[in-house]
């Protein structure tokens, strides 16, 4: 059963980075794509990101592209959010989803979610 656990959150100022981590285990994990979603106060969960299984292709949210940037070490079962140049409105719970299907990880279609990373972006 595939298992994710998300680390490396925090409290931040505006323009701070902060490097995000996400571990899977019970899987074959280089054959999973793997993404990120947020979810702030008050708001529905979205799609910040998503990794193909070998790194070869990459999708960002239109609100952190160029900002963000999402990395995989398949040798260590981990996927990464850089995240740079950090705003309040970055302020939310980042959950990571895994999938074989990239389409599927995009859509957020996963039947496990882990239990997320707490980012705090003050002004």
């Amino acid at each position: 059963q595939v298992q994710l656990a998300e680390s490396g959150g925090g409290r931040l100022q505006a323009g701070d980075s902060l490097r995000l981590s996400c571990t899977a285990s019970g899987i074959t994990f280089s054959r999973y794509c793997v993404g990120w979603f947020r979810q702030a106060p008050g708001k529905e969960r979205e799609f910040v990101s998503v990794i193909s299984w070998n790194g070869g292709l990459e999708e960002y949210a239109d609100s952190v592209k160029g900002r963000f940037t999402i990395s995989r070490d398949n040798s260590k079962n981990t996927v990464y959010l850089q995240m740079d140049s950090l705003i309040p409105e970055d302020t939310a719970v980042y959950y990571c989803v895994a999938d074989p299907n990239i389409a599927v990880v995009h859509a957020g279609q996963v039947e496990v979610w882990g239990r997320g990373t707490l980012v705090t972006v003050s002004s």
